[in-house]
């Protein structure tokens, strides 16, 4: 099924995670269940699988619509505005 999310239809170059870590996780001390990188500013946060939800608090803050899973063999990508998912 292809995109019908404008977010998703023109993102071209993908961001991957610098570390293996939830920056805001590490700051406080947290653990996460799994990361995404943003893919505006390439920051790698915890999913809602999380107990703190660090990535989707981000894409409300800061407008930053994609995020891509950043678990090893994971390809896709959610757009936290249209609420739309792809695999790439």
């Amino acid at each position: 099924m292809e995109p019908t999310c404008e977010h998703l239809e023109n993102w071209k170059d993908i961001k991957k995670a610098r570390m293996h870590e939830c920056e805001e996780c590490v700051k406080t001390g947290s653990r996460w269940v799994h990361l995404r990188t943003c893919q505006t500013c390439g920051v790698t946060l915890c999913c809602d699988s999380s107990t703190s939800r660090h990535a989707s608090k981000h894409a409300a803050a800061s407008g930053h619509p994609v995020a891509i899973s950043a678990e090893p063999g994971e390809r896709w990508a959610w757009c936290y505005v249209d609420e739309q998912f792809i695999e790439y």
